[in-house]
């Protein structure tokens, strides 16, 4: 999921500044931003935590502990008194989310508030056994469970440390973050107050919904930008299919640039995975200007592609070229090399590479949930299926483990949510990821806030001049939520 780390970057320095920067973003419902907010920085300061390593088995791993990395910023608090907004960390280096979610800071700058961006075990620097951390057994501490124990160990004793008992704590996420707030909230209601999960897809990665809404929903952002796009792109993974099946593999590699000649469908297969990717990664990231947050990307990354599918004077060379956005955003790749461009994984939307590849493939073969295909019938993409009994046998080989169908439903509760409190569900309709979460309130305190304009929790990054007027109205509706849920919290604990 967001779990597709690409091309990590420490690149956008963003986030904000005075007090009034938020109001004065979000209240007047506009685009114009205040000239002071590019004045100002987050100044966070990277700190290590001494977390205890098993939380659930005392005779095991139970004493021992390993350091877990986090960013704190108290530029704006009100200290003893100012709450405390804590970012649940998700699959990757903590840096990357906390320079490309500016509105917490912004909030934090309105409600004089502490911020705290915790990074999960497993990924970044929070290794837990260092370079052995994904060797079998060691790889096993990683769940759900202790991640959340993670959260809550440290901001019950960072609490303490910093004399701010009586200051409520608000947890926020996107996407897999999003879901461990929403888990946070809850599991520990005794120690968070509320939960902002934006782009969280709580429900298809428990296994309920319908698997090819997906990838269905990928091409849904293409098809809006035109129906040709979504035509223009079908067409060229049928010229694909129609070469693999004539084993024509030196002109696949000549159209597509790449490095090795294919020479079996194994790599067709990885070819196909490669190219779905990449929309993959254009539909979630479809922000109105360019980032760099999980790739390079222009703004409106979904009208580029699809103008680039439509321009070019062949389908799979435009395929190749349209991809490139992506893969080669600088242009200085000669050609591309199927195997290290992508590795497929127990995510079939894409696991990313390096360390934080192996954790996120080892929790999608245990706990998370996402056995989503393409079918060429309800989607633009070539079928692949991606079943329970492919992905137990995958993940019985690579990790031997069997997964839990089932468990984030048992645990988490599913759709079942109706006893919860205080949670905001934020989803965006450009974001695939969107209807796999919850699209309607189901109580005055289960409030789901949808963004007609908005990509992957787009409402988590700082204001910006090209916002929709939709995510300027979702982050003002969120923090004055927020207010209350803190004044609440106060009245409730004097």
């Amino acid at each position: 999921m967001t779990a597709q780390w690409l091309f990590f970057g420490l690149i956008l320095l963003i986030l904000g500044g005075k007090t009034e920067t938020l109001l004065s973003a979000v209240g007047k419902q506009s685009n114009e931003v205040n000239p002071s907010h590019n004045d100002l920085t987050p100044d966070f300061k990277e700190k290590y935590f001494k977390q205890t390593l098993d939380h659930f088995n005392y005779n095991s791993l139970g004493n021992g502990t390993y350091d877990q990395r986090y960013l704190i910023t108290d530029k704006y608090w009100k200290k003893g008194y100012g709450p405390i907004l804590f970012y649940t960390g998700n699959e990757g280096d903590i840096w990357d989310f906390a320079l490309n979610s500016g509105f917490i800071t912004e909030l934090a700058a309105v409600q004089e508030a502490l911020v705290i961006f915790a990074e999960h075990r497993y990924y970044g620097k929070s290794l837990p056994f260092g370079k052995d951390s994904f060797n079998i057994p060691e790889v096993g501490l990683l769940t759900v469970e202790q991640a959340l124990a993670d959260y809550a160990v440290m901001i019950t004793e960072l609490k303490k440390e910093l004399g701010a008992q009586s200051c409520p704590v608000i947890v926020f996420g996107g996407s897999y973050g999003g879901m461990l707030s929403v888990y946070m909230r809850i599991r520990y209601p005794n120690i968070v107050a509320g939960a902002l999960a934006a782009s969280a897809p709580i429900l298809s990665t428990a296994g309920l919904g319908d698997s090819r809404q997906f990838f269905q929903d990928v091409t849904a952002d293409f098809e809006m930008v035109s129906p040709a796009c979504r035509d223009a792109v079908k067409g060229a993974f049928s010229k694909l299919n129609t070469l693999a099946q004539q084993e024509d593999y030196g002109r696949i590699q000549s159209a597509f640039s790449l490095c090795k000649t294919p020479s079996t469908s194994k790599d067709i297969h990885q070819l196909n995975g490669l190219l779905r990717n990449a929309f993959t990664m254009m539909a979630m990231l479809d922000y109105p200007y360019s980032t760099q947050f999980m790739g390079s990307m222009p703004a409106f990354p979904v009208k580029v592609a699809c103008e680039t599918m439509l321009n070019g004077t062949d389908l799979m060379t435009a395929l190749r070229d349209t991809v490139g956005i992506l893969y080669n955003s600088t242009g200085t790749l000669a050609c591309y090399d199927l195997y290290s461009l992508y590795v497929e994984c127990a995510d079939p939307t894409g696991c990313g590479l390096g360390f934080n590849s192996y954790a996120w493939d080892y929790q999608a073969c245990t706990e998370i949930e996402l056995c989503y295909e393409s079918n060429n019938v309800t989607d633009m993409f070539p079928p692949m299926k991606f079943t329970e009994q492919q992905r137990e046998q995958y993940c019985s080989k690579r990790w031997r483990v069997v997964p839990r169908p089932g468990w984030l439903k048992t645990q988490y509760w599913g759709n079942d949510l109706s006893t919860a409190s205080n949670i905001i569900f934020s989803n965006g309709d450009l974001d695939p990821w969107a209807n796999g979460g919850i699209r309607k309130s189901l109580s005055p305190s289960l409030i789901a806030v949808n963004i007609p304009e908005g990509a992957h929790h787009l409402d988590l990054r700082e204001s910006n001049p090209a916002d929709p007027e939709s995510v300027i109205s979702a982050r003002k509706k969120e923090a004055e939520i927020i207010a209350q849920w803190v004044k609440d919290a106060r009245k409730k604990s004097s």
